[in-house]
């Protein structure tokens, strides 16, 4: 830890402190992240005191490469210097009223400014200033929490979440993130408290739930919030998603646990978030389309498709971006069946021609996505799907260097169909156009301007016969 405040910075603060006559203290997650060794630039600093004023004064010291940005509505500023953001607050005490998770704030003692933070682990804080330089400030045994792995509030869980409902979120995003336990009673309070979450805006638990799902293994949190009821609350097409059914000794399984065994899969692979959200997604239609066929068994025909469907209303529900990464889930939940119907079958160029122009340059994450929804617990079947893959993997690189697919637009282009036979918008151009794209990517007519007007003159002459 003593390393850590040998930092000049600290240094600096403390020096600034002094000459204010006031306390400075280093609190929250940064001082959680020194025991735990995690590597952190935002500093939150508490002075006994006005927090503007202290930054001010070290903002000064710091000279012209340092950066001052005051709130005063909040009685907060930032220094920003180097590579550091250090946030200055004065210490204070808050109170809640029922309909709101803005406190009522106060000026307050440094217990009170523990009192008001939302995890023990959190509440931890080091003395930067005068004879207690260095000295850890732990009231409610978080350093012991840490060791122990365990999520607890300083005060009544009850009234923890009660007073700010987004605590429930971050308690199970700490969890997630760290691979802690929620203490017992927080566990208890989080589902009793669960209804509360309906006062918190919808971007604030998008960017929770953002956090939950780029966690090492996200399925832990997953089952958290479903165990808790709040993703019923926040996320109930996610939630639909659990259970089983069974007719005439015929079942489905659990595609709740099996998105989030998908989910874990990905996440071994990347950290890319959208990836992820694809991920969570895939089968999300799949309640809605499940059917039982008389001595088949169920069905979820269609489910890429409705899925598909489904994404813009989940995202814009869940205040998620509604722009291209929105609609890289959107590709990624319809094509992801494609490449396993092509690891199933023989592997014809065409079928993968059709993979590589729908797909494009998400060609890669579509495969990693269809590679982790291989959850099944038979070695025999994981071996021969991962072959196949293989091979679908070493045709779409065959193809894509002798084609040049990906992406790819025909030679001959709507507007050129229009002035080739003097068509106005209509079904007519939509059909010629589409004609010729499936024979180029079929293998029929070669992706070359001139074998492309011949089959189109041939098309438009059969089309005119047919009138």
């Amino acid at each position: 830890m003593y390393d850590f405040l040998k930092q000049d910075i600290f240094q600096l603060i403390g020096r600034c402190a002094t000459e204010l006559q006031t306390d400075a203290y280093v609190i929250g997650g940064f001082v959680r992240d020194i025991f735990l060794q995690r590597p952190s630039k935002d500093i939150d600093v508490v002075t006994i005191g006005k927090g503007i004023d202290l930054a001010t004064k070290v903002y000064q010291t710091l000279g012209e490469n340092a950066h001052l940005t005051t709130f005063k509505n909040f009685g907060t500023a930032q220094v920003k210097f180097n590579d550091l953001e250090v946030e200055f607050v004065g210490a204070r005490k808050e109170s809640y009223n029922r309909h709101s998770r803005k406190p009522i704030v106060e000026d307050g003692t440094l217990q009170d400014d523990q009192n008001r933070r939302d995890f023990t682990i959190n509440a931890l804080a080091i003395c930067i200033s005068g004879e207690n330089f260095g000295k850890l400030l732990d009231p409610f045994e978080g350093i012991q929490d840490l060791e122990n792995k365990i999520i607890r509030t300083p005060l009544d869980p009850d009234i923890t979440y009660s007073d700010d409902p987004l605590r429930m979120m971050r308690a199970i995003r700490f969890a997630s993130q760290l691979g802690f336990t929620i203490e017992e009673r927080s566990f208890a309070a989080i589902s009793k408290n669960k209804e509360r979450i309906g006062i918190v805006s919808r971007e604030r638990i998008a960017d929770e739930l953002n956090k939950i799902i780029l966690s090492p293994q996200p399925s832990y949190g997953f089952k958290l919030l479903f165990d808790t009821g709040l993703l019923a609350l926040i996320f109930p097409d996610m939630a639909r998603l659990q259970g089983t059914e069974t007719i005439k000794g015929l079942s489905h399984k659990d595609n709740f646990y099996h998105t989030l065994e998908v989910l874990d899969n990905v996440a071994k692979k990347s950290d890319n978030l959208w990836l992820r959200w694809a991920a969570i997604l895939h089968d999300i239609a799949k309640p809605a389309t499940k059917r039982f066929e008389e001595g088949h068994g169920f069905t979820f025909h269609g489910h890429e498709d409705k899925g598909a469907r489904m994404v813009p209303k989940i995202f814009d529900s869940l205040k998620l971006p509604l722009n291209e990464k929105m609609r890289y889930v959107q590709k990624l939940v319809l094509l992801h069946l494609r490449p396993i119907v092509l690891a199933k079958t023989e592997v014809t160029d065409s079928a993968v021609r059709r993979v590589l122009f729908e797909a494009g340059e998400d060609i890669d994450d579509l495969m990693a996505l269809c590679e982790a929804d291989i959850t099944t617990k038979n070695p025999n079947k994981v071996k021969r799907y991962l072959a196949n893959f293989e091979i679908v993997r070493k045709k779409l690189v065959e193809i894509e260097e002798k084609d040049k697919i990906r992406n790819w637009q025909p030679p001959i282009s709507g507007e050129m169909i229009m002035q080739f036979y003097n068509l106005p918008p209509s079904k007519m151009v939509g059909i010629l156009k589409d004609s010729l794209k499936d024979a180029i990517l079929d293998g029929i007519v070669a992706n070359d301007f001139e074998e492309a007007k011949v089959f189109l003159d041939k098309k438009y002459n059969e089309l005119q016969e047919k009138k």
